[in-house]
């Protein structure tokens, strides 16, 4: 791709330029149809939304790992309220055997059966 300078070139004096402007113009060779207008607008907008699916399919595997996260949470909350209900039992078990009124007991002199 090249460029060319074009063919009707004036002086900067003629037409009133000032500093730090452009005075000449640039003209490509390279001349597009409809068709490749047509084609490089979809092959811009299948690129845009191969961009926008790979973030949504992040922020999906991250919702995904945020489940599986709250999941592991809910089973370790079960799994602690049922040790602390095992816990009570236990200890109330060992509070009974201690207790003054389970050392004042005796055992019984004769034990029977009823029939």
């Amino acid at each position: 791709m090249s460029y060319q300078r074009t063919p009707s070139y004036t002086s900067r004096r003629t037409q009133n330029w000032s500093r730090n402007q452009n005075t000449t113009r640039f003209v490509s060779n390279v001349k597009l149809g409809p068709v490749a207008h047509t084609v490089l607008i979809a092959l811009m907008i299948t690129v845009l939304g191969l961009i926008y699916l790979t973030q949504a399919v992040k922020a999906t595997g991250y919702d995904n790992q945020a489940k599986q996260i709250d999941d592991k949470i809910a089973e370790l909350e079960t799994r602690k309220s049922d040790l602390e209900v095992e816990n009570a039992r236990l200890t109330a078990l060992e509070n009974v055997r201690t207790s003054n009124v389970a050392q004042a007991m005796t055992s019984p002199e004769s034990v029977e059966y009823a029939r």
